[in-house]
């Protein structure tokens, strides 16, 4: 993908979250790896949503949603006025019930194919990254590492997560116009991945074979992809 349209789809992104109604309260948006590294072209266009977990929304019309969408869990896992809005960005779980970062890939990137990924996370990205770096250190697996270098576009404003009405058009906040600034102009000084996985607290042969690892695994990935994770 062209520079230039990779930030142009994160514009859209933060746009829809700004301005749309999201399945679930949305608090930040992040980019990672090759678009932040300032890269052109670039192989994936990475995105990372952190979102809140819905606990309480509109359990009572959950039935509802069951029969006419076949998907159990509107109203407690996605919000059922979203559902109501967006009824084709419905999507659900192999047990038939509401996804949420499958709801937010559907949402935030329709009808695409381009080699965008959608990480979704109840977790701030730093803290994710965090996680999962001490998970693949404890299993000697790589491959799901989440690249630390990253930038924050879009932080939700105080109002937004579990206290802010679920029939809010959207999840307010404000996105920043300096690192929008240095994403489009690849300003942001970052350093190789083994670099920054050292910068963690990996040892340097480690660090090789961790950076080595995520590389082979993202050359295996093609088009549009999303991962939920809860930490």
């Amino acid at each position: 993908m062209d520079r230039s349209t990779a930030v142009e789809r994160v514009e859209e992104i933060v746009a829809t979250v700004e301005d749309e109604r999201m399945a679930v309260p949305v608090r930040e948006v992040w980019v990672f790896g090759d678009v932040a590294l300032g890269l052109d072209p670039i192989d994936r266009l990475d995105v990372y949503v952190t979102k809140d977990i819905l606990f309480k929304d509109a359990p009572d019309r959950a039935e509802e949603f069951q029969r006419s969408h076949g998907v159990d869990g509107v109203g407690k896992t996605v919000r059922a006025a979203w559902a109501e809005e967006f009824p084709d960005y419905l999507r659900a779980n192999a047990n038939g019930h509401a996804a949420p970062e499958k709801c937010l890939a559907a949402h935030l990137l329709p009808d695409t194919d381009e080699p965008i990924h959608l990480e979704v996370c109840n977790a701030s990205f730093d803290d994710n990254v965090t996680q999962r770096l001490k998970g693949a250190m404890a299993r000697d697996d790589y491959e799901q590492l989440l690249d630390p270098r990253g930038a924050c576009l879009w932080v939700g404003g105080e109002a937004s997560g579990a206290g802010r009405s679920s029939s809010d058009a959207s999840d307010g906040g404000q996105r920043s116009a300096e690192a929008f600034e240095k994403l489009r102009n690849g300003e942001f000084v970052l350093p190789t991945l083994s670099g920054a996985l050292e910068m963690l607290g990996m040892e340097e042969a480690e660090a090789s074979e961790a950076a080595d690892a995520v590389r082979t695994s993202r050359e295996r990935q093609d088009g549009p992809s999303v991962r939920g994770d809860v930490v």
